[in-house]
């Protein structure tokens, strides 16, 4: 692993093996093993201290499988937190670093890999995977254990088909197995994202704040509101505002200023103009007149 800046490897118990790939290139254009391959693999226990830094990324996808404690993963600014349970995919070329929590350090399993497969699975929008089952960690220490075990002895073809299958079964343990379907995992995450922006009415959110708030990433949040609702999470943000504008307007005795106060916005002439905007009038003229906004 090139480019890495941070503590030296060295905790008590860990596994730590790197792939000759480059001795084995033959290897790597089979079939059954170009679909998806490791070319590093390790378990780093209860790793105080541990930091690693690539500024320029790496030229392979990094999973990371939190077993305890915890860490922090930033790639190219955005900033993921880590938790038991919790698997996370840096996707290659991607400027990163990662850490351990200084008082409660984690243990993770991980994996560097490459192959034609990789675009099967959702790993180049960076967010956090929380494995809901109770028996995730032990499924996934079964697998990458067959990784070790088979990896300790010769450099066979056969070897490099087994571990290229059992990095795919380890892939789809984290994208498939816990989540029915991908549109079913995108739906929870609109709704807890719907759900925080109804609680922060109040607030002028922006992208990056709703971004780090539900962990995650800018992109991937655009892409499954656009997929779900037509709009961007900050379009939506504002279309939810201007219904609850409505609401003030038609049930309340609420002067216009104190209606775009109460939602964050502190230019009213500014509230007006997006109100219009997205309402059709204006809010003096949705308050008087005989308008029902029901987006």
């Amino acid at each position: 692993m090139s480019n890495n800046i941070g503590k030296a490897d060295g905790f008590k118990d860990e596994k730590y093996i790197i792939i000759p790939t480059e001795s084995f290139a033959n290897y790597a254009e089979h079939p059954l093993v170009r679909t998806v391959y490791p070319t590093d693999v390790g378990f780093f226990p209860k790793a105080r201290d541990h930091y690693r830094e690539r500024k320029e990324g790496a030229e392979q996808y990094i999973l990371i499988y939190c077993t305890e404690g915890k860490g922090t993963i930033e790639v190219e600014g955005e900033v993921f937190e880590m938790r038991k349970s919790g698997a996370f995919c840096i996707p290659c070329k991607k400027g990163h670093r990662y850490y351990a929590d200084a008082k409660d350090p984690w243990s993770i399993l991980w994996v560097h890999f490459k192959g034609e497969n990789t675009a099967y699975f959702p790993i180049d929008e960076p967010h956090v995977v929380p494995m809901n089952s109770r028996h995730s960690d032990n499924r996934m220490m079964v697998l990458f254990n067959l990784l070790f075990r088979v990896l300790r002895r010769n450099y066979t073809l056969g070897n490099f088909i087994y571990i290229s299958q059992v990095l795919s079964l380890i892939l789809s343990e984290v994208y498939y197995r816990e989540k029915v379907d991908e549109s079913s995992v995108q739906d929870r995450h609109v709704t807890m994202v719907i759900r925080f922006m109804y609680e922060n009415l109040t607030r002028s959110l922006t992208l990056e704040e709703i971004s780090e708030e539900v962990q995650l990433s800018r992109s991937y949040l655009n892409t499954i509101f656009k997929n779900q609702t037509g709009r961007s999470p900050v379009e939506f943000f504002i279309h939810l505002k201007m219904q609850e504008a409505c609401k003030l307007l038609k049930n309340t005795n609420l002067y216009i200023y104190e209606v775009s106060s109460r939602l964050g916005y502190e230019d009213q002439y500014y509230f007006s103009r997006i109100f219009k905007k997205v309402v059709g009038v204006s809010p003096k003229d949705y308050k008087n007149g005989d308008y029902f906004y029901c987006e």
